[in-house]
């Protein structure tokens, strides 16, 4: 056997020339982190379309099961082993169509929306000030509140045009080389993300038994089935909420669209095309959604703009109540202080990207914490804490759809 004495010294010299090595590479890192970015985003760049493959193939994932599904029971034997790749085409061409429907359907009607609205604002904004003197002409003050409003608005909006949306646009102009070659560079990394999809979805089984392979062959049984487990809740919980949360989004835009044209709310495409995007955030984007779209009506008809502020009510409530539940049922667990924590702080951190993932990304880090918690207190001994948890809070664990 080795000397205690000798093996003692051994260790005390690996933690020393670890604890070296570890301090070396630190020093690296923080004297060299422009450095270290630079390369992280020529990488970033070169792999964009294997991301863009990524997540086009993680979206169309469910409708590509369900295809396979569907020709598996039709086809007879001998035409079952080109389901799976009759599936991905029909599911890559049903995504394209659906995308390309969105923007022949939309996009032209918001382009003329948005202009007419820009061309008659000047007009609208009198408008509303005449009815304003009609019902509140009696009121000095409060006319002449109006008045300063308009008068500061107007302003305001022919400063920014001479000063911002001029100088941006003659920027564009002058720097059309460049965005061109951005534009094609993205269309190129989109095209080549569409390919890599291809591969992703009809290799995505192979790919799912090579990584469980890879997990059982390196871990032991108990922690492979324990990373197996997070694995399955991660994809379950970023999957279905985002998948959930668009067609709950498609549902909320073509009721309100429905809802604009019975009530003749103005410019009822683009009210109804502000108000389904924005509710893929979750909690604030029904708020972000109705503002400017209150304001579209406000200036046409300010009566109508509180009716439109009633049925966005109503709308949200029916999401809120009927509709979101029913499509992605209690999945994420989170209490309402934790979703407006996690949004405000994911949405400051990356944006309106952080927004849309902020509740699934903390739903699973807030599911870790809760599993190191429950599994300390039984090591511990104190089982009767976790379970008297529970019993206060029931309805806290997310439930499977």
């Amino acid at each position: 056997m080795t000397d205690p004495k000798k093996r003692r010294y051994m260790y005390m010299s690996l933690a020393v020339f670890s604890a070296i090595s570890m301090s070396l590479i630190l020093f690296f890192i923080l004297f060299r982190l422009q450095g270290i970015g630079d390369a992280l985003r020529s990488v970033s760049d070169i792999l964009a379309p294997f991301v863009y493959g990524g997540v086009v193939a993680y979206l169309l994932r469910p409708l590509c099961n369900t295809y396979e599904s569907f020709f598996t029971d039709v086809f007879p034997k001998k035409l079952k082993r080109t389901a799976n790749s009759m599936a991905v085409g029909l599911s890559l061409v049903t995504g394209i169509l659906v995308v390309y429907a969105l923007i022949i359907m939309i996009a032209p009607q918001l382009y003329e929306s948005i202009l007419s609205l820009w061309h008659s604002l000047p007009d609208k904004i009198n408008q509303f000030l005449t009815w304003a003197t009609a019902i509140f002409g009696e009121d000095e003050e409060l006319l002449h509140l109006f008045n300063t409003s308009y008068q500061a608005l107007y302003t305001e909006l022919e400063a920014w045009a001479q000063n911002t949306l001029v100088p941006y646009i003659t920027n564009i102009v002058s720097v059309a080389g460049s965005s061109v070659m951005k534009i094609l560079n993205f269309l190129y990394d989109l095209l080549i993300g569409l390919i890599v999809a291809v591969y992703l979805l009809g290799s995505r089984k192979k790919f799912a038994r090579q990584s469980v392979l890879l997990v059982r062959s390196t871990l032991k049984p108990k922690w492979a089935d324990m990373f197996l487990e997070e694995v399955a809740f991660i994809d379950r919980m970023f999957g279905g909420f985002i998948d959930g949360k668009i067609l709950d989004s498609a549902i909320i835009g073509v009721l309100c669209y429905i809802g604009c044209l019975i009530f003749k709310f103005p410019n009822p495409l683009l009210i109804a095309a502000i108000v389904g995007i924005t509710n893929v955030i979750p909690f604030f984007g029904p708020f972000i959604g109705a503002i400017p779209s209150t304001f579209l009506i406000l200036i046409e008809d300010p009566i109508k703009a509180l009716w439109f502020v009633l049925f966005v009510l109503v709308l949200q409530q029916l999401d809120g109540n009927i509709i979101g539940p029913t499509i992605l049922g209690d999945r994420t667990g989170l209490s309402s202080f934790w979703v407006l924590f996690t949004i405000i702080l994911c949405g400051g951190l990356w944006g309106i990207v952080g927004m849309i993932i902020a509740v699934p990304f903390f739903a699973v880090i807030y599911d870790t914490i809760k599993k190191f918690v429950r599994r300390g207190l039984f090591k511990k001994g104190q089982i009767e804490l976790w379970q008297q948890y529970k019993a206060d809070y029931p309805d806290e664990e997310p439930k499977k759809k």
